[in-house]
């Protein structure tokens, strides 16, 4: 008896998935709750567990493919039984990727007789286009919604398809002599979503950044003097994001616009700081949320960081460990940026862009002394943050890093 291995539900506004990795291959032995390959959504990877202890004994949805929640990947064979059937299973699953290119011409022949998946119905209205303008990728030539997204992304319009129902070629090396040392590679679903939700960002909002410079040095005194008994107690280290992360919730009650967010035509203020620290992984950035900061010890902080953080980079970060962000911090220090522009987190309305700190001469009291000194870049919506409110919102920032008892006192 077989056991269907199926796409679990992957959370709330995600219809589909790109299947990234198999970790098995066809006759391999598996067990129960052992991680059988990859998912790629439009917001975080899922690993998928073997429902049960077996033979795999096909894989129905190769690497690349789009698949919908509760479609079938594959089937698990029970026990030894399953290896006769392997070879077979084995040889049936090669086979589309031993000659992708001559299934692919059958697909673009004609029209499938499937309707277009769902999500793909609604961008091909959104785009004024019809099934038939589109090649489908899926079973039986079904049109998925990546198919709609790389045709529009190919200028492809309903005039155009009419006019030229073949598509578009990719476009070639610049030169031949090149060619060979080209590597094409198509753009995880992550990387894909990135790149649309910033270009809105960019296109929606009326995006402004307001700089300052922060003396650290009474921040880095403060963590030189008790981060041994800090993470003696705490069990976590005292990094700076504890501070700033605190310092950027005082700043929110002051100014509230800035945790605010337009919805057509009415502005909605978040009364919580629900505060999303961007992290770096190999497979593109992420955002994942601190929530409530604003009720949180410094500790506290640091430790929620630290376990979003593990997450991150193991890419077993969950639905809710990524939405209801109200306020986004991005350090690009850490990389040794000394000076950027971040880019705003949509819908959000504000993100604090930290950056590297270097020592620099600065007058105090009419002296020239060498300070460490940070960069600060506020970036906000400007359609609904007054300049004057941007800039006394980085000033408050400034004044509680500068003045970090101010942090412990709640002032």
């Amino acid at each position: 008896m077989a056991t269907e291995i199926r796409v679990p539900t992957l959370g709330e506004s995600v219809s589909e998935a790109t299947v990234g990795t198999w970790f098995k291959k066809v006759g391999d032995t598996v067990k129960a709750d052992e991680p059988l390959c990859e998912l790629e959504t439009d917001k975080v990877t899922i690993e998928v567990p073997a429902p049960a202890s077996g033979v795999l004994s096909e894989i129905t949805a190769a690497a690349g493919e789009t698949v919908e929640p509760g479609g079938l990947l594959g089937q698990i064979a029970e026990g030894a039984s399953a290896g006769a059937a392997a070879p077979a299973a084995a040889a049936k699953a090669e086979k589309p990727a031993a000659a992708p290119a001559a299934e692919a011409k059958p697909a673009a022949a004609g029209p499938s007789s499937m309707p277009p998946a769902p999500a793909a119905a609604k961008l091909l209205a959104e785009n004024n286009l019809s099934a038939g303008d589109v090649d489908g990728s899926g079973k039986r030539g079904q049109v998925l919604k990546g198919d709609v997204i790389a045709a529009v992304a190919k200028g492809i319009t309903a005039a155009s398809a009419a006019a030229e129902p073949v598509k578009a070629a990719a476009r070639p090396a610049s030169s031949q002599a090149d060619a060979p040392r080209e590597e094409r590679v198509k753009m995880t679903r992550l990387r894909q979503t990135i790149a649309k939700r910033l270009k809105d960002a960019q296109n929606t909002a009326a995006m402004l950044t307001t700089y300052n410079e922060v003396d650290m040095s009474a921040v880095m005194d403060l963590r030189a003097r008790y981060k041994d008994l800090f993470e003696k107690k705490h069990g976590v280290k005292l990094g700076f994001m504890g501070f700033f992360t605190k310092a950027v919730t005082h700043a929110l009650k002051e100014i509230p616009a800035v945790n605010a967010e337009i919805d057509g035509t009415d502005i909605v203020y978040k009364n919580y700081c629900h505060i999303g620290v961007a992290v770096g992984t190999d497979k593109g950035l992420v955002v994942p949320v601190v929530r409530d900061a604003d009720q949180m010890s410094i500790a506290e902080i640091e430790k929620d960081i630290g376990r979003l953080g593990k997450l991150a980079r193991d890419g077993a970060l969950s639905m809710a460990d990524m939405q209801g962000g109200t306020f986004t911090i991005s350090n690009g220090g850490v990389y040794g940026s000394l000076m950027s522009s971040p880019i705003l987190n949509a819908p959000q309305s504000g993100i604090l862009g930290m950056h590297k700190i270097q020592d620099r001469p600065v007058v105090v009291g009419g002296q020239i002394v060498i300070r460490p000194m940070m960069y600060l870049a506020l970036s906000y919506d400007h359609r609904m943050v007054d300049g004057k409110e941007a800039v006394t919102f980085l000033v408050r920032v400034k004044e509680s890093l500068e003045d970090p008892e101010r942090l412990v006192l709640d002032l």
